[in-house]
């Protein structure tokens, strides 16, 4: 990436994963884009986190008054009619009404009331889509730094976004330092999000990663894919 467009970090992150039937998953994506499957299953992740220092590139970490706010995300893993991987939101909650104005290129947001706290040796999210809307629960025990599998490497990191708006197909591509990650449980798990996008209620005990964080997050400039894959100026979008 030469010049991101924005910068953050993405700190106090739970990946919670369920796997799918790849129809399921299938019928939610719009053309130009397939189900990414890892051991014959597409995946499901539910992603909360706090959202720190957002900011222009350019712009200092430690200018004071940087937006810091808990997003949380429904996301599923694809590929591109190209063959590059990424992802696709199934939904976004945030707590920081300026981040609706993504909707333009068909990201997902939603304005919700989310909270993230400690509570001892664990971990607890909670977020509504207002009242009587999606809403989730969720506390996790996080445990020992793992050394990262295949899959878990698969589940926590893609380097490329799509949306859809406009008749368009969407890239926002992605950079940052390798996810420090730890095994978890999830003590307490209550959610609507997967059926609110209208996937069946999760089967099947989750897989949990808990993460520290990253703290230097690169979000290129987003822009229109090509029908072959590639940027409109002609060159291929990678965030590796």
């Amino acid at each position: 990436m030469r010049v991101p467009a924005v910068r953050s970090g993405w700190l106090t992150q739970t990946f919670v994963h369920w796997a799918y039937p790849p129809e399921a998953v299938r019928a939610l994506l719009p053309e130009g884009l397939t189900v990414d499957e890892y051991d014959g299953a597409a995946w499901v992740g539910l992603t909360p986190f706090v959202m720190a220092d957002l900011r222009p590139h350019g712009v200092p970490a430690a200018l004071p008054g940087l937006p810091t706010f808990a997003e949380t995300n429904l996301r599923t893993y694809v590929r591109h009619r190209d063959g590059q991987d990424g992802l696709w939101f199934l939904s976004i909650e945030v707590a920081f009404p300026l981040m609706l104005a993504a909707r333009a290129i068909g990201a997902p947001y939603h304005q919700g009331t989310l909270n993230v706290s400690d509570e001892g040796d664990r971990v607890a999210y909670a977020g509504s889509r207002g009242t009587g809307g999606p809403s989730y629960r969720l506390v996790v025990r996080p445990g020992d730094p793992i050394e990262p599998t295949e899959r878990d490497m698969w589940l926590t990191s893609r380097w490329r976004a799509y949306t859809r708006s406009l008749g368009l197909l969407w890239e926002t591509p992605v950079e940052h330092e390798p996810w420090p990650l730890a095994g978890a449980t999830a003590d307490e798990l209550e959610e609507t999000l997967t059926t609110a996008a209208g996937l069946p209620a999760p089967e099947g005990e989750p897989v949990v990663h808990f993460s520290l964080g990253v703290t230097d997050v690169r979000l290129g400039p987003t822009r229109p894919c090509a029908p072959g894959g590639r940027a409109e100026n002609g060159s291929v979008s990678s965030a590796r």
